[in-house]
């Protein structure tokens, strides 16, 4: 083939030279992003693989949508956590517990499975509850901070590559997905009531833990209310409750009122704080009335099944044995039984009872960059060029 003489070559030059320049300015458009790393507080709906970290025992068919393993998440997949991290265009969030493979240069995640936010050395709690409360949670985020700030002010910070620069804390997103275990944990034993006795204490101390990191330099904080308890297959088949209690689409009306009194508490303690976070984005953001939509017309997001777990044992509406949850195998009337996964569980609102699917957490997701949902109506693409999910 013959080259293009210098005359012939240079209109193609001009034209290869503007494509690249019009490539190039979309590429950087759709990679600016103003945050740069996030730091998520929270329980198993956002734990990314805390609590088997520092108690090593993944089981079961977690993880076989996404990651075709168990990771330490409490889905089938992605959580809403991991969602976010793949739209801001950074790697999936580790866990600060993880001392193995982790990378905490676009931040850190302090969730962990069954964490509270108020402390669980008390009364209040039953066993089965994480010492790793919210608590427990800040001072590892303020023990991170310092670290960093030290590694960095030493004429020795060549040294370990995978912690982020100083700057970071101030171009980080905060997030929140806690509380959960503190209404659940306790409904048993002392009801609706008893739990509602202490909810103004964990509103509280979330309130005070974003006080606290913005004294460390944060700057934007999204903090997700509590979602529709009263529509999980688990609360539905264990806590005790009249035919008269459920609503027409099954879920339990009674619980799901409580969460929403709790929700109107959280949001009108974080329209208070603004006012003493005047440099800070502190949105609040309606996972219940994301989710409950999911619960109550699944088919009309794509789904097939609300209240009934994709991953446990008994069938039924529900699909849910506490004798024999997801992934176990136990031996129950002299047969030895397992708790097993659907084939779809791209069609279920709840993976195994309690924690939602990688379908419903996208939906979550979607309603968190789009804004629609948060208080004060706020998009994140004002602030980052998303990329799309999967």
């Amino acid at each position: 083939m013959a080259l293009l003489s210098p005359e012939c070559s240079r209109p193609f030059l001009k034209v290869f030279a503007l494509l690249l320049t019009v490539t190039t300015a979309a590429a950087a458009a759709h990679s600016k992003c103003e945050i740069e790393a996030i730091f998520n507080f929270g329980d198993s709906n956002s734990d990314t693989g805390g609590f088997w970290a520092a108690f090593p025992a993944p089981y079961g068919p977690y993880g076989m949508t996404f990651f075709k393993k168990p990771t330490g998440r409490a889905t089938d997949g992605r959580l809403v956590l991991d969602f976010l991290a793949e739209s801001v265009g950074v790697p999936f969030i580790s866990p600060y517990l993880k001392s193995i493979g982790s990378d905490f240069r676009h931040g850190a995640n302090f969730a962990t499975l069954a964490s509270t936010v108020l402390l669980p050395n008390t009364s209040l709690f039953v066993t089965g509850i994480s010492p790793f409360s919210l608590a427990i949670q800040l001072n590892q985020m303020k023990e991170f901070k310092f670290r960093v700030d030290e590694h960095y002010s030493s004429s020795h910070s060549k040294g370990w590559t995978q912690l982020p620069p100083p700057k970071i804390f101030g171009k980080a997103l905060y997030t929140f997905n806690i509380g959960q275990n503190d209404f659940t944990s306790n409904l048993k034993a002392i009801g609706i009531e008893g739990v509602n006795q202490y909810l103004p204490q964990v509103v509280s101390q979330i309130v005070y833990t974003i006080m606290e990191l913005y004294k460390l330099g944060g700057r934007r904080f999204l903090v997700m209310n509590m979602a529709p308890v009263g529509c999980y297959p688990a609360l539905l088949v264990e806590l005790p409750h009249e035919s008269s209690d459920l609503d027409q689409y099954g879920c339990l009306i009674s619980y799901n009122q409580a969460v929403r009194d709790y929700n109107a508490m959280l949001k009108k303690q974080l329209k208070r704080a603004r006012k003493a976070l005047p440099k800070a984005s502190l949105l609040y953001f309606d996972t219940h009335s994301v989710m409950l939509q999911l619960f109550r017309h699944p088919k009309s997001h794509g789904l097939k099944y609300g209240t009934k777990a994709c991953c446990g044992h008994g069938g039924g509406p529900y699909n849910f044995d506490p004798r024999l949850i997801c992934g176990n195998k136990k031996k129950i009337n002299e047969k030895y039984l397992t708790a097993t996964a659907c084939s779809d569980p791209y069609n279920y609102v709840s993976f195994d009872g309690v924690h939602a699917t990688e379908a419903a957490n996208k939906h979550v997701t979607l309603a968190i960059l789009n804004g629609s949902y948060s208080d004060p109506p706020f998009s994140l693409q004002n602030l980052c060029n998303f990329r799309p999910l999967d």
